[in-house]
């Protein structure tokens, strides 16, 4: 089966980039997690991101805060799909990362969630993986459905509980 790669530049972007290996993990994704800075250790990301390929990844999860240079790097280096997560920091919030991997230059896609998204980056990932045409990419894809069917059943238990006990005592709930 195909895996996604997860790389973030420093351990404490665990918290966040955790989120996209517990979904991938939901749905049955192999993924490699690494830990590369591209400022700190060029070469180690140039030799990851060249080898991604031969070992399987098929799309790359980057998530990067500040000067958010790694998902970039990714993508000029691995020939497919890179999912950028722009992560927040002290300063500016996440809209500094945001905006680097918005801002590629032509020909060096950077697909990109929001700020902290790495949840959705872990579901974007598998959704690229199941439009393969193989057996894996099917049952991929059937997960998918059903983790969608799932999310739209929980919005409607929620709905008919609003109806059923009005805003105020369900926003008290939510207390």
């Amino acid at each position: 089966m195909p895996k996604v790669g997860i790389v973030m530049g420093s351990d404490s972007d665990i918290g966040q980039m955790s989120k996209a290996a517990e979904i991938l993990d939901e749905f049955g994704i192999d993924y490699d997690m690494e830990i590369i800075s591209a400022h700190r250790e060029p070469d180690e990301l140039v030799e990851w991101c060249r080898g991604a390929w031969d070992r399987g990844i098929r799309v790359i999860i980057a998530g990067a805060g500040m000067a958010a240079a790694l998902p970039g790097m990714c993508a000029a280096l691995f020939a497919g799909p890179v999912i950028g997560v722009p992560l927040s920091a002290k300063v500016l919030d996440g809209k500094d990362s945001l905006y680097s991997m918005l801002m590629m230059p032509p020909g060096v896609p950077v697909a990109t969630v929001a700020i902290d998204g790495a949840k959705n980056a872990g579901i974007l990932a598998a959704q690229i993986l199941s439009a393969a045409a193989d057996k894996d990419a099917c049952e991929i894809h059937e997960k998918i459905l059903s983790y969608k069917e799932d999310m739209k059943e929980n919005v409607k238990k929620k709905n008919a509980r609003l109806r059923e006990t009005g805003y105020r005592d369900y926003a008290g709930e939510r207390k």
